[in-house]
């Protein structure tokens, strides 16, 4: 190590005394001025990461669904997937060291990790629109340069992007082209094959309107657009030219405030999609001839693909094992749908993706997603395997066109991480299959009203949950008031856990009206304020 090299860059990103900052599901996130250090940081970790397991590291700059002013920064390890939690842990000492102790954290992360930092690195960066993402990717390969290591910038891409570049490389090319070309003709071939595969007399033109958060996306749709059929006609707004990211727009605005974007016009029952800012989220919605505003989240988009591939996958007849994996604040209507009418296992696991990821990668078919429209589906090695030998073998031809539309699926769904664009082609190509309109697919059954609300607290450490996040074991006494809350109200439940990034207890209601989930939740948040220190007033009611 250049110790020299080191003093002169580190001192080139001076760490603003007093801040501390932590690795989360998300990376780091901050007001984007706080973060030059650690960028600069991140890049030497990703060249220690890429030394220690020999293989490309991702590294990419955004702050998804943040306002502008913010950025983060986050790590992607070999296979496309988030960086190893033991090396989270590294992040925040490195992120958060005096500058003369620079040094000795890394030679003691070398020490831990068993790195040799004679080894090649070798580095992809990818950053977002936001208007601090060049300068702050510029202090990342500072950091990599530091250490000796290799990179390839490639500039504006979605955060799914990235992730898929690094898989591609260190897969050696078996997943695809590490280039923007390659992840364009990929997604698009499988999206035709599929189309192509449609019988249904359906609307020849398929018209989707798409808000792009005044995002990347935005960009990457529009790169894309040449490689879509004519019969695929999508329409860009929130094109980041006139506003702000995510100001007002993006799936998780949609998503919170159960409303239309700002700058898409709507008209009754068209099909409208929301991305986020960095497009690894995506949410549909349309609005019915009332003017009522339908929203479609993770919960019904995870119904329709499971609905599609259990189709596919009875008649291959292969006895692959399949199951949906969700968080707690899954619409409990989804879970009673997918359990008791569809008749596929769930499984419930804490928040944040990496939880979700983990779990789905234990079945032959994984399918996951969060109600904020991040997901994907999974495939085992076995299975891929398998269908793609049937598609070669078979000749039972119902059997052989299953085959053939899973192997499509299979290179349509970005399996690394979820992704907009993707997911986005996995919903057209199964509602054209399928012969459905939104209207029908939002009519598979009816998400239970709930509601969300945060309380602030003195020290969210207080509250510390089990069950997957869905049962509070301290402070003593909030579980059993929550107990008999819930017992008041018809089909009724909810939970409270630790925001992972503030002091604040996000609590879950949901219940057989809105009214009724309204007051539970408000019940609930009195509760929490006063057993588990609540600051300021306490809540009011909604």
């Amino acid at each position: 190590m250049d110790s020299e090299a080191l003093r002169k860059f580190s001192a080139l990103h001076p760490r603003p005394a007093g801040l501390t900052l932590h690795y989360g599901t998300a990376g780091f996130r901050s007001a984007a001025q706080q973060l030059d250090h650690v960028v600069f940081r991140m890049g030497l970790l990703a060249a220690l990461r890429s030394k220690a397991v020999t293989a490309t590291i991702g590294i990419m700059v955004t702050a998804s669904h943040n306002p502008e002013e913010d950025n983060g920064v986050k790590l992607v390890d070999p296979l496309g997937e988030m960086l190893h939690p033991s090396w989270e842990e590294y992040a925040t000492q490195l992120a958060n060291a005096e500058e003369q102790e620079l040094q000795k954290v890394i030679t003691e992360i070398c020490q831990k990790a068993a790195v040799n930092l004679h080894k090649d690195a070798s580095v992809f960066i990818g950053r977002d629109t936001r208007p601090s993402s060049k300068k702050l990717s510029q202090s990342v390969i500072d950091g990599i340069q530091v250490l000796g290591g290799q990179y390839h910038d490639y500039g504006l891409v979605t955060t799914p992007q990235l992730h898929y570049m690094v898989c591609c490389q260190n897969t050696q090319g078996q997943y695809g082209k590490a280039t923007l070309e390659g992840y364009y003709e990929k997604l698009s071939k499988a999206f035709m094959e599929l189309i192509k595969q449609s019988h249904c007399s359906g609307e020849l033109q398929r018209h989707l309107k798409i808000d792009c958060a005044n995002g990347v996306g935005a960009l990457k749709l529009s790169e894309m657009k040449p490689y879509f059929p004519q019969e695929v006609l999508i329409h860009i707004y929130n094109d980041g030219t006139k506003e702000k990211l995510n100001h007002l727009c993006g799936a998780d605005f949609v998503k919170v405030h159960q409303k239309p974007p700002g700058g898409l016009d709507m008209k009754p029952n068209e099909r409208c999609c929301s991305f986020d800012g960095d497009a690894d989220r995506i949410v549909y919605y349309y609005q019915d001839t009332a003017g009522h505003f339908h929203l479609i989240d993770g919960d019904k988009i995870a119904t329709l693909i499971s609905i599609f591939l259990k189709e596919l996958l009875a008649k291959v007849k292969q006895n692959f094992k399949m199951a949906v994996v969700q968080t707690a604040y899954a619409n409990g209507n989804s879970t009673r749908y997918l359990q008791e009418t569809l008749k596929v296992p769930v499984h419930c696991v804490k928040t944040g993706v990496k939880h979700l990821h983990h779990k789905a990668q234990e079945f032959d078919v994984g399918v996951y997603f969060e109600a904020n429209g991040h997901g994907t589906v999974l495939f085992s090695k076995a299975a891929e395997t398998k269908i793609r030998q049937l598609v070669k073998e078979e000749k039972d031809n119902e059997k052989r066109e299953a085959a053939k539309m899973l192997e499509n699926m299979i290179d349509l769904i970005n399996q690394t991480v979820g992704d907009a664009v993707s997911d986005m082609l996995v919903i057209e190509a199964i509602l054209a299959l399928k012969g459905l309109s939104v209207q029908q697919w939002d009519a598979l059954y009816t998400d239970l009203p709930n509601r969300l609300l945060k309380v602030q607290v003195a020290d969210r450490r207080v509250i510390d949950t089990t069950d997957a996040e869905r049962r509070a074991l301290t402070p003593p006494g909030l579980q059993e008031k929550i107990d008999a809350l819930v017992k008041k109200y018809k089909l009724s439940r909810a939970f409270v856990r630790p925001s992972g990034t503030e002091d604040v207890v996000r609590i879950y209601a949901e219940a057989d009206t809105q009214e009724n989930a309204d007051a539970l939740a408000h019940e609930v948040s009195l509760a929490v304020f006063h057993l588990a220190g609540g600051k300021g007033a306490p809540p009011q009611p909604i």
